[in-house]
């Protein structure tokens, strides 16, 4: 053993377990420990295994120690010259992973690390290993996911934008004696929302479903000033859903002069019997349709993802009933939050 690493004073190994707690590199931290087992009398083999190294690291360190002691346990790649991922290589690599291969001239559709080398050699010159890459992709915190499907706005990107203008215009400058709400249906069904899940290794958990789909629906409408959320339900999803929804803003909102309703381009929200319906309220309610395909725009939609992550996905009810009281009792809960914290800063 003492032709791997030499017998070390009780005052080296002291100094060198002193320096290894104060050590904040992983590179140089496992040198040490691949020393300290050593001078313990662990085999090269025995150390490798205990540090998940290879047997050649281990002979290699002890050499380095062996001819340099403690000074040659230092990372000597500072002499290696300028790094090659400095921040401009950083900067390049970031606009590259944000746009699609295609863009750069490539057939591919998706990123790999060994395309991204080749595609930041073109634009920068500089040459690296497909390891280094990964550490470039973790400094710039790019991360795999899975996109997200989104459809152009079929009438144009001038008049989505004026007509976004004009909600945000309405919302800012909003009269107090006025009201504007967020309103949007949303599907309840029996057959779970099958959804992300912690799970232990080997392990696939399973969600029983009932067979038989049913399906429940909920009209809301979320209060772009105070937050607050209406909503009522039925078993088909048609127009007289929407305008029982109507007639719950018009007695929610008395002494309301105008009911502004922030709806999307569903058809039952430009249906003959809703526009009937918006006519018998002599102007009292207007209905201000968002650009076709903004979802994101319509802020209840946030509502009715969170009801979904809490309530039914992945959920295990047997009966609509059940799973219907579950949806109840969330809504009512967010309800009760939120006119305590309405009484909390009145207070």
């Amino acid at each position: 053993m003492t032709t791997i690493v030499p017998r070390l004073p009780l005052a080296v190994k002291d100094r060198l377990v002193r320096h290894l707690r104060l050590c904040r590199t992983p590179g140089l931290k496992t040198r040490y420990l691949v020393v300290l087992n050593l001078a313990s009398g662990r085999s090269p083999q025995t150390t490798a295994d205990v540090l998940a190294i290879d047997r050649a690291t281990v002979y290699r360190v002890a050499a380095r120690f062996r001819g340099h002691g403690e000074a040659g346990l230092d990372d000597r790649r500072h002499d290696n010259g300028p790094t090659k991922v400095d921040r401009a290589y950083r900067e390049v690599l970031a606009k590259t992973v944000r746009a699609s291969p295609q863009t750069y001239g490539w057939s591919r559709p998706t990123w790999t690390r060994e395309l991204l080398v080749l595609a930041l050699r073109r634009q920068t010159g500089v040459r690296i290993h497909v390891g280094t890459m990964s550490r470039a992709l973790r400094s710039i915190a790019a991360r795999r996911g899975r996109p997200r499907p989104t459809v152009g706005c079929p009438d144009g990107e001038n008049p989505k934008r004026w007509r976004l203008y004009l909600i945000r215009r309405l919302l800012r400058t909003l009269p107090a004696e006025e009201v504007a709400v967020y309103a949007d249906e949303v599907d309840i069904h029996l057959n779970p929302k099958i959804g992300w899940d912690w799970m232990a290794k080997g392990q696939q958990k399973h969600v029983r479903t009932p067979g038989k789909n049913r399906k429940r629906y909920l009209a809301g409408a979320l209060d772009a000033r105070s937050g607050e959320l209406l909503w009522v339900s039925a078993a088909s999803k048609d127009s007289w859903l929407f305008i029982r929804l109507l007639a719950k803003l018009w007695k929610r909102y008395p002494q309301a002069k105008v009911i502004h309703v922030i709806v999307d381009n569903y058809s039952i929200h430009s249906s003959a019997l809703t526009k009937w319906a918006v006519g018998c309220g002599g102007g009292r309610i207007k209905l201000h349709p968002l650009p076709t395909y903004s979802p994101k725009h319509n802020k209840i939609e946030r509502v009715w993802e969170d009801l979904h992550a809490k309530v039914t996905r992945n959920h295990t009810c047997r009966t609509m009933d059940r799973l219907m009281r579950r949806v109840y009792y969330y809504l009512y809960r967010r309800l009760r939050q939120l006119r305590r914290r309405c009484q909390a800063a009145a207070a």
